[in-house]
């Protein structure tokens, strides 16, 4: 399982500041870093994969981080980043926003576009659980999920204990889950995150309550979700099960920038991708895979895929089974 572990205490404190440079670099983003007391600082990292996914246990003394446009010109790996904060006082600057976070506190931020984090700022340690996943991985639209970003992301009392909860018990004893676990895990923090995300950007809106539009969307997501095995299913089987008309659902959809038919689209590619991901589902054929998503014949689902994905669906298991994807 590949690990990065360090913990600066075992080096002289000449070296610390450089060894955690160069440890972040390479486990996390590239970012100039700035340490207020170097003679003092200390810190510790384990970063665990999760498949695509990474999860990082981070403890620190004050420090700043400045990820610039040339950083990301130079490399870019296309990544989210969600804190959940476990001690200590954070500010996050993105895209024009700032974030205050405190323990407890979650905050999103975006690798492909400048950050400063400062971690600290009245001279106390910090600490974080990190996830890092593919912005692809996020089944979101990607200007709502901009919108979220370096902000103190709000969530419910119960699901933000159990993201907390999932992310702890994983970062405290990663070698308890094997691989497929650990892949699989990866999938449910994702689709955790993304919940966050949805349900926080629609509180932001300050949309009427009960909105309407927004309940309509909302129940019709959990439909298509409950319903994706249909090969019937498509915006005017969803908006006659909610007795609304294809208009208003389409309504409803275009105020969070997407459309019925790709959040069908997405959803049932991304079910299938897992799937296929699965390495406890390599006995099942992938036409089977395909069926078990609304792709009743193989030729459809493989041009689905194929235009969603880049591969066709056979070659994307093998890529994922080398190591090459994504």
């Amino acid at each position: 399982m590949p690990t990065t572990v360090l913990d600066t205490s075992s080096l002289p404190r000449s070296e610390r500041t450089e060894a955690w440079a160069a440890a972040t670099a390479r486990a996390l983003l590239t970012t100039r870093l700035r340490f207020p007391d170097p003679e003092r600082f200390d810190a510790s990292m384990r970063a665990t994969t999760l498949g695509p996914a990474q999860l990082s246990v981070l403890t620190y003394r004050p420090l700043a981080c400045h990820r610039s446009t040339a950083h990301i010109r130079r490399s870019d790996p296309e990544l989210y980043q969600l804190a959940f904060i476990t001690s200590g006082r954070h500010t996050v600057e993105q895209a024009g926003r700032r974030a205050v976070c405190g323990p407890g506190d979650l905050v999103l931020y975006d690798s492909s576009r400048p950050v400063d984090v400062v971690a600290g700022p009245d001279g106390q340690p910090g600490g974080c659980l990190l996830l890092q996943f593919p912005r692809s991985r996020m089944r979101l639209p990607e200007k709502l999920v901009a919108a979220a970003c370096a902000t103190s992301l709000t969530a419910s009392k119960g699901l933000k204990r159990v993201l907390r909860e999932t992310l702890g018990v994983l970062g405290r004893a990663p070698d308890d889950f094997d691989d497929s676990d650990r892949v699989r895990m990866a999938s449910t923090l994702v689709q955790l995150a993304a919940s966050v995300v949805a349900g926080h950007t629609e509180r932001a809106a300050e949309l009427p309550a009960p909105s309407r539009a927004a309940a309509l969307y909302h129940d019709s997501r959990e439909f298509i979700a409950a319903n994706l095995h249909d090969p019937e299913l498509d915006p005017a089987a969803v908006a006659a099960a909610h007795h609304v008309s294809p208009r208003t659902l389409h309504r409803a959809y275009a105020s969070f920038e997407s459309t019925v038919s790709d959040t069908i689209r997405r959803e049932r590619i991304g079910h299938c991708r897992r799937d296929l991901e699965d390495p406890l589902l390599d006995a099942s054929p992938v036409s089977a895979i395909g069926a078990r998503w609304g792709y009743p014949r193989a030729s459809d689902f493989t041009r689905a895929f194929k235009a969603a994905v880049g591969m066709p669906p056979a070659a994307y298991r093998a890529a994922v089974r080398r190591g090459d994807w994504p």
